[in-house]
This record gives C-alpha cells, sequence and structure tokens, in this order.
C-alpha cells in the first residue's frame, strides 16, 4: 500500500504513487492526503480541506495551506472545484478565488504551478498525467464518485487532456483512496443504470451482507472506464476510506453514526515550476 509521508517543514500526511510517477525526477508532484496533520476538531479532526463543510472557515484555510505548502505551491494556486457529481471538465489556464470556484467534477491543465485539488469522502479521487507532442506535460484530476463515473467524468477528463495534446494511450492515472469493495454495499437496484450500460458491468457487484444488496467496486469500475477511454497506465491506490478510519473521512461512515457533517480530504497533482 505504501508508507504515508510527510514533509519536514509539515504534518500534513500523504500518500503517493511511485509507479505512476514513473520516477523521482517526474516533472508533476502529486499526493492523496489523508486526514493528519490538520488544525480542525470534532468531526473534522483534523486535516478538513471542504469549503463546503461546517467546519469553522479558518481551520479550513490553514488546513489547506499547509497543503499548498507540501505541494509546493502558493495558497491561492491551490485550486478546487465546487462538485456536483457530474461529467463536466475545465481546462484550467489561470487561477481563480476559492469563491469563484466553478461547478464541474474535473479540471486540467498544462500550466506549471497551479495544484488542480479534488475533494473526496469515500468517491474515488482520480490523477492523471500526459505530455503534448512536445513533450509538455498535461495534467488532470477528477471527482469519480458513481454517479459522475457513470456519467463519464473520467471520459470527459482524458478529452480535455487530448484537447490540450496529450494521446490517450500515453496518459496514465492513479485511482486514490476511496470506499473498497469490502466496505460499499448497495440496493439491487443500484446496479441496474450499470447493467443497462453494459452488461459486463455485472463483474463489479458481488453478493452482498444481506437480502437484496449487493457490494460495489468503486474503484475497479473506474478503471475499467479508464481502459475504455483508451489509457494502457492505470494504477489503484488500494485504500478503504471507509475501513481506515484514522487516517481518511468517510461520508458513509458518517452517515450511519447520525453524525451532521464530514470533512474531506484532498488529492493534489501539480506541474513543477
Amino acid at each position: 500500500m505504501g508508507k504515508p509521508l510527510t514533509r519536514p517543514d509539515s504534518e500534513a500526511v500523504y500518500y503517493d504513487m511511485s509507479a505512476f510517477a514513473g520516477n523521482e525526477t517526474a516533472p508533476f508532484f502529486h499526493a492523496f492526503f489523508g486526514r493528519s496533520g490538520g488544525v480542525s476538531g470534532d468531526i473534522y479532526a483534523s486535516l478538513n480541506c471542504g469549503v463546503g463543510s461546517q467546519d469553522e472557515p479558518d481551520r479550513v484555510t490553514e488546513n489547506r495551506r499547509r497543503i499548498a505548502s507540501v505541494v509546493g505551491v502558493a495558497p491561492k494556486n491551490f485550486l478546487t472545484l465546487h462538485q456536483i457529481h457530474s461529467d463536466k471538465c475545465v481546462t484550467v489556464k489561470e487561477i481563480w478565488d476559492i469563491k469563484d470556484r466553478p461547478q464541474a467534477d474535473a479540471f486540467v491543465t498544462d500550466v506549471p504551478g497551479i495544484a488542480l485539488g479534488i475533494l473526496t469522502a469515500d468517491c474515488a479521487p482520480v490523477l492523471f498525467y500526459g505530455e503534448n507532442a512536445g513533450g509538455k506535460p498535461v495534467i488532470g484530476a477528477a471527482h469519480a464518485g458513481w454517479g459522475g463515473a457513470l456519467k463519464g467524468v473520467l471520459e470527459s477528463t482524458v478529452k480535455a487532456m487530448n484537447a490540450l495534446g496529450a494521446e490517450s494511450t500515453k496518459i496514465r492515472a492513479c485511482i486514490g483512496p476511496c470506499i473498497g469493495r469490502a466496505s460499499y454495499e448497495v440496493t439491487e437496484e443500484f446496479s441496474e443504470p450499470f447493467l443497462a450500460q453494459d452488461e459486463a458491468n455485472e463483474r463489479f457487484f458481488s453478493s452482498g451482507k444481506r437480502p437484496g444488496h449487493l457490494m460495489f467496486d468503486l474503484a475497479g469500475y473506474c478503471a475499467a472506464r479508464l481502459a475504455g477511454a483508451g489509457l494502457r497506465q492505470v494504477f489503484i491506490k488500494d485504500l478503504d476510506t471507509y475501513f481506515n478510519e484514522e487516517d481518511f473521512y468517510s461520508y458513509r461512515r458518517s452517515t450511519h453514526r447520525q453524525e451532521k457533517d464530514y470533512g474531506r480530504q484532498a488529492s493534489v497533482i501539480c506541474i513543477r515550476g
């Protein structure tokens, strides 16, 4: 699974994927942050980055600053989206103010120094890296909950990277920590749109723990969608956000406990300046 990492000047804990990076001199930085190393308290402890959460705004701002420091960018260059479980992907050429963040679930850029951040609490964060014909980096990041993945957010991200010159077969992607199959019980009706889309999607469902229920493999489904979009290198950071309570936030876990809200962890990718 890989050892969690920190930077000497920060307590923010993150995971990376060496196979995705390719080598230590990769022209981009990527990180799947957990919930450790921040300043939030109570159910948000401690590295909550959810601007839309009910956490104290000053604490969220400080948590985001800590992540920006690890990535090596100014806080204003750490961008996130107003995520809406859609298939919408935007292309970033300049930074925006957090209050003006667009409603979308993926973004791409070829501009160094802009950190693309996806916030999750069980949904799958997916980071992308490719290069244009001249060898310049092109990156992307997507929020792939079951709804967005079903609608095609991953394919939208690949197409946006194509528009910046990256060839699909040379793009590689890494699916970050998300709810695992053993933790993701759904109703039988949940599977219907997946099976209507492709009967082969049945392989992402198995018998549930209760009658009338199934277990769903979100990461596996995302990987298949990426392969279908032409990607030949797809990696999975196999960490279950629901099961690993000390390390990650989980919307489903908070819902099962009837908590008032939940924190959000960040997954980030940035072209080195």
